[in-house]
């Protein structure tokens, strides 16, 4: 009743060496964690086909799946089944004495959060493993989606880490041996960002590019999103429903704010650090616990810098479903905004404090806010426009270039009549000719001269002041 060995395996070495090296040590009580579709399941059945664990346990190896269990009782009618015992209304005294008066035996228990998760079953739950972890002969490993290991169970240290991402070369790996080495690198790269090195993902995309070429695989992600490998009816085959497994489980209802959360970083590529999540004002009541309550859903994760952050399939998903509301949204552009008034004033006066490494760190989250406040109805465009020319202007003096917003502005020109935001855009127009080329600068340097006249700003005008020599049709300098 074991399941096969995994044929397509890469990247799991370093966890698989840890799993082993405790199995030698000791009668070991194992907790694999991690987000859906990070390959738990998979490095467990790799572990009870290890030539070194059948040595050891030899014909005493059971692997039980716990997807259908919903209560105690449940899960020892599984376990029993896998034992051979008769059934009965609670085989857990049976299974106690199984194990205890038998030989060395090892239990996986995969997917054990189905049956842990609801609050009204977990503390039974957690009784029963700390019984099976009384009997020395008996090694436990379980799966677990999430961060968080089952309380009353002593787990052999040191704890095996939440499984991340695959490592760039193991994700290569895995892509080409399912859809084979016909496509270039650059190609296989750019559907492997689609999926943040995801193993569920990674297989999903992998067997439809082993169908269809590899560009309109991308093509299709920008309209389709995480629907794209969403058609199969289980979550090892359907990668939203795997997300919605998370998404629903009582965890997060639990702290239904958590969700907020998680849509909002669903905008921010970069993360945001815990002094960003208090400082900014959400409208949520307990903003650290639905962080706490993310990581341990493994919904989202901490990178080296300790920001927070998604994975792409995740924000894809997030953001195709259940978007940020406005009034998570304002806040932080709200946030974003105050950050780049007080770099701008700062690098105006030359006093001051820079906050450089605080809007570097956030680049792309900026951009993403930034762009949506253009689009949504519910934005003081206004507002928008004044802080994408100052995070423009942020851009090219860190050499970053003009940012992509630039054709944002341009559209508000042409439709506002505020005669200093339009001499405000026109100054960051120019500015940028250098990263976008203006074909005739001669009408927007009188243009802005004339907005002059209805405001006073000497520093803003400073900008024109001077002779402009232009070297060709489409490039000038002062």
């Amino acid at each position: 009743m074991l399941p096969a060995e995994p044929k397509i395996f890469h990247g799991r070495d370093s966890e698989l060496a840890d799993i082993l090296k405790l199995f030698r040590q000791v009668t070991p009580r194992i907790s694999i964690l991690g987000a859906g579709g990070m390959g738990k399941t998979s490095l467990a059945r790799t572990v009870v086909h290890h030539e070194e664990v059948t040595t050891k346990y030899r014909g005493n190896r059971f692997f039980v799946t716990c997807d259908t269990a919903s209560s105690k009782p449940e899960l020892a009618g599984l376990i029993g089944a896998h034992l051979g015992l008769k059934p009965r209304k609670d085989l857990t005294r049976a299974i106690l004495q199984h194990f205890s008066s038998g030989p060395p035996s090892l239990l996986i228990l995969d997917n054990l959060e189905t049956v842990w998760e609801p609050v009204d079953s977990r503390q039974e739950i957690e009784e029963f493993l700390s019984l099976l972890t009384d009997i020395n002969s008996l090694a436990l490993m379980i799966t677990m989606r999430g961060a968080e290991r089952p309380s009353k169970v002593q787990w052999t240290r040191p704890f095996l880490q939440p499984l991340p991402p695959l490592a760039q070369d193991a994700a290569r790996k895995m892509f080409i041996d399912i859809a084979d080495d016909k496509y270039p690198l650059e190609e296989v790269d750019q559907i492997l960002g689609l999926t943040d090195n995801m193993p569920l993902s990674i297989s999903l995309l992998a067997h439809l590019a082993d169908m269809e070429d590899c560009k309109k695989i991308l093509s299709r992600w920008e309209v389709e999103k995480t629907s794209l490998i969403s058609d199969g009816h289980d979550k090892r085959s359907n990668l939203e429903l795997s997300i919605s497994l998370s998404l629903s489980g009582p965890r997060i209802a639990s702290a239904p704010q958590a969700q907020d959360l998680l849509a909002l970083l669903s905008m921010l590529p970069d993360g945001l650090s815990d002094v960003e999540l208090k400082q900014t004002k959400f409208p949520v009541t307990d903003i650290l616990r639905c962080k706490a309550t993310l990581l341990c859903t493994a919904l989202a994760y901490t990178d080296g810098h300790k920001r927070l952050k998604v994975l792409v399939p995740i924000r894809e998903y997030m953001g195709k479903l259940f978007p940020p509301t406005d009034q998570m949204i304002q806040p932080m552009f709200k946030h974003f905004r105050e950050l780049l008034e007080s770099y701008t004033i700062a690098f105006g006066t030359r006093s001051g404090v820079f906050p450089i490494d605080r809007i570097t760190a956030n680049y792309t989250n900026i951009q993403n806010i930034l762009q949506n406040g253009f689009w949504s109805e519910h934005s003081n465009i206004v507002d928008v426009t004044y802080c994408a020319c100052d995070f423009s202007n942020f851009s090219r003096r860190i050499a970053c270039g003009a940012t992509f917003l630039l054709k944002n502005i341009n559209n508000t020109l042409s439709s506002s009549e505020d005669h200093r935001l339009k001499a405000y855009i026109i100054t960051e127009l120019i500015r940028s000719w250098q990263h976008h080329p203006i074909i005739h600068p001669e009408p927007l340097i009188v243009a802005a001269l004339n907005h002059f006249k209805y405001f006073d700003d000497p520093d803003l005008e400073g900008v024109f002041s001077g002779q402009p020599r232009y070297k060709n049709s489409t490039d000038f300098v002062w």
